[in-house]
């Protein structure tokens, strides 16, 4: 498994947005991103990023991929 890379929050945003990811709504700091499942139920997978001026910490990236069910490699792909 590659390493994490070292990216801001608007760069984790645009990526989860290539991968189908929407934004939903943003609550000061934090925007809610969502996707919908293509097996017809509504179902939906969701991640909280935080917005901040600067990158983010290794093990915070680590925790938006875990709720967003993308593996790294997804993840660096649509970088």
């Amino acid at each position: 498994m590659p390493k994490l890379p070292r990216v801001t929050s608007t760069e984790a945003i645009k990526a989860l947005e290539k991968l189908g990811f929407a934004k939903v709504r943003q609550k000061g700091s934090h925007v809610i991103m969502k996707k919908h499942l293509s097996n017809g139920d509504k179902t939906q997978i969701g991640c909280v990023i935080p917005l901040h001026n600067k990158t983010l910490a290794v093990g915070t990236l680590k925790s938006i991929l875990n709720q967003a069910n993308v593996s790294v490699d997804e993840f660096i792909q649509a970088l």
